[in-house]
């Protein structure tokens, strides 16, 4: 609270004058109380917009304690003294500002995975192409509240790094992999396990994953550098039968919450062969009628999707203007995704109602990465 000066109506004289004289006196040299200048006084909050419970708050009230009750000058400021007014007002040291650490994107706005494709032609052998993955097999969702779909672990430098043994040791990424104690695998036969070290904005991927402890085994495996367009050597696999990262391609929910996604998804097909650009692996030989891996879909422009839920229609938004790559042989149409259980399945299973028929392969001939 701050202090006032009160006005006293009795007049003092003889020896009591001279007794509160020496009594004021000695308050001076042993450093008692003195009245702050206005606007600065301990408890009243200082400037308008400080907050009580800051940091600089705290040292603003710290500096106001009385000389005699505390220790040294007060931490973070500079006092000054005046012969006539006692101690004066201390000015607070200009902090340091902090750095803030910049989130990673997945890959620069010039990667193919993030390239707005709506406007690209449709290619030549469209028709050929998608009936070859299934002109009346319908889109589906392979992602739900209850477990299905590819998981990701968020990983830091406190993450245990483990050497991991792999069976196509030639194609893959030695590592070390960052592996938590209790790590999210996809269910199944696949047994992927991707980690995202945001810190050091690294994707790390792994195929058929097995192991506890230290010991760890793996079909193959990725490392991917989030900031970077750069390509896996061509001919190599990844943890994806495209070279492909996965984890750019997934469904996941915090971008669906946020009512938008920016990048291409990921889908599978029964059949392939050989590889387009940005794939880098094949499966089988290159053929002229079954899609090669990287092939990229679309949704067509004229499909109507007002009727959709929420999440089915941003979804639906996304195949419009970004499409979707052929990344690695399994069901016609299906759509990759990380499980949630936010997800609304009721919603997203009215996917289902579109077929091959709604898309069309995009020309992605002159499509590179920036």
């Amino acid at each position: 609270m701050r202090r006032s000066a009160r006005t006293r109506t009795a007049t003092l004289t003889g020896a009591g004058a001279t007794l509160l004289a020496l009594v004021v006196a000695a308050c001076a040299l042993s450093g008692g109380p003195v009245s702050p200048p206005a606007g600065t006084a301990p408890g009243s909050g200082g400037s308008a917009d400080m907050d009580a419970t800051s940091p600089a708050t705290s040292a603003t009230v710290a500096a106001w304690t009385p000389a005699a009750a505390v220790t040294g000058a007060p931490t973070g400021t500079v006092p000054t003294t005046s012969a006539s007014t006692g101690p004066a007002t201390p000015r607070p040291a200009t902090p340091k500002p902090t750095a803030t650490p910049r989130p990673c994107g997945v890959f620069p706005a010039s990667n193919v995975w993030n390239r707005d494709v709506s406007k690209l032609p449709v290619a030549s052998n469209s028709a050929a192409m998608v009936a070859a993955i299934g002109l009346d097999a319908y889109l589906h969702p392979d992602f739900d509240a209850v477990g299905d779909g590819i998981p990701y672990n968020v990983v830091s430098s406190a993450t245990p790094r483990y050497s991991v043994k792999f069976e196509y040791a030639d194609e893959s990424d030695p590592g070390p992999y960052p592996i938590p104690s209790n790590p999210k695998i996809e269910k199944g036969s696949d047994r992927h396990l991707l980690a995202i070290d945001t810190g050091q904005c690294k994707l790390y991927e792994l195929y058929d994953v097995h192991g506890s402890g230290s010991s760890w085994t793996a079909g193959s495996g990725a490392v991917f550098d989030l900031r970077s367009n750069a390509l896996r050597p061509a001919g190599w696999t990844s943890a994806d039968a495209a070279g492909l990262p996965i984890y750019p391609g997934l469904v996941r929910y915090s971008e669906v919450a946020a009512g938008k996604i920016a990048h291409a998804l990921r889908f599978t097909a029964p059949d392939t062969c050989g590889y387009i650009y940005p794939a880098r692996h094949e499966t089988a030989a290159p053929c002229s009628d079954l899609p090669p891996m990287g092939l990229r879909v679309r949704l067509k422009a004229s499909v109507d999707i007002s009727g959709f839920g929420p999440q089915a229609r941003v979804v639906l938004t996304a195949l419009k203007r970004y499409g979707m790559i052929l990344a690695d042989n399994g069901s016609p149409w299906y759509v990759t995704g990380a499980p949630d259980s936010r997800w609304n399945d009721d919603d997203l299973h009215q996917l289902q109602q579109l077929t091959g028929a709604d898309f069309e392969v995009v020309d992605t001939s002159a499509l590179r990465n920036g």
